[in-house]
């Protein structure tokens, strides 16, 4: 092996043990928190701050407390951004999907006045909206309800067509001409021949519209306006933080925070190959 060899190597090796450093030291800023936020739900010493980290007694009170006491139900709130999130999901994965599939396959007029439409109302965010939402939702009689909250999340799911029309555009529309042919209608074509082929594609939008409502705080807390029956659980777990309460909810919101990071977790683990392969995917063509 040449000098040189020798120097490109010993060169690459360096690079590499430096790239390592700097994701090992990453890695651990960034998994401290959670690990302090653990730690905290199984403190069993009261109050919101203390002057160690390590706790003196651990425990499962917390977690007791969380999901006994009927003053803050945290179970409901689980069961509200539950239901809420799976119609969201259900319905803005259906909006999505057939948009995205309209603007990839049909040819209309103002079609790419549309797209570029929703592509600048996409780019301000979604809060900026909420006066005007509430107030339409208050003259529809539908503020402080699971069901306004629905039409919140899945309502302007279409805007989010772009990644879901790129792949759309990667299957080859000889298939639909050949399904044309045989007298398929676009209906068929997308139900029968692009769904079953956007596997990824579906599991993408559908952990994007699922976790949307389930981690929001804007929308859900100023349409419910302090309705604690239908808080969801973001909206719960912050009324713990209040001045009056926070000293003795404190902990069983820590422990809150760990419950509800769980499924999201877990679902995103078991997802994560076709989460993947939906966004390369979307990416290929625009």
């Amino acid at each position: 092996m040449s000098e040189k060899t020798k120097s490109l190597r010993r060169s690459q090796i360096a690079s590499n043990v430096a790239v390592y450093i700097i994701l090992t030291v990453l890695s651990i800023i960034w998994l401290l928190p959670i690990a302090w936020l653990i730690l905290s739900s199984f403190r069993l010493e009261g109050g919101a701050f203390v002057k160690y980290v390590w706790p003196k007694q651990l425990g499962f009170d917390n977690y007791v407390k969380l999901f006994t006491n009927k003053e803050r139900n945290f179970v409901l709130w689980c069961t509200n951004t539950l239901t809420v999130a799976i119609f969201s999901c259900i319905l803005s994965t259906l909006f999505t999907l057939c948009s995205s599939f309209a603007l990839s396959r049909m040819r209309f007029k103002m079609r790419k006045t549309i797209m570029n439409i929703a592509l600048i109302l996409g780019m301000f965010p979604g809060f900026m909206s909420m006066i005007a939402i509430y107030h339409i939702l208050k003259l529809l009689n539908l503020n402080q309800s699971l069901v306004a909250l629905v039409l919140v999340y899945s309502g302007g799911a279409g805007l989010n067509y772009h990644i879901c029309k790129g792949f759309f555009d990667t299957i080859p529309k000889e298939l639909d001409e050949a399904a044309m042919i045989d007298g398929a209608t676009r209906f068929r074509i997308f139900w029968q021949i692009t769904i079953p082929l956007s596997k990824p594609m579906i599991i993408y939008t559908v952990l994007t519209s699922f976790l949307a409502p389930w981690t929001d705080f804007i929308f859900a807390s100023f349409i419910m306006q302090g309705k604690s029956d239908l808080f969801t659980v973001s909206v719960g777990l912050w009324s713990m933080l209040e001045r009056e309460s926070i000293s003795e909810w404190y902990l069983p919101f820590c422990a809150g925070a760990v419950v509800i990071s769980i499924p999201i977790t877990a679902l995103f683990l078991f997802m994560q190959k076709y989460y993947a392969e939906g966004v390369t995917a979307g990416a290929v063509k625009g």
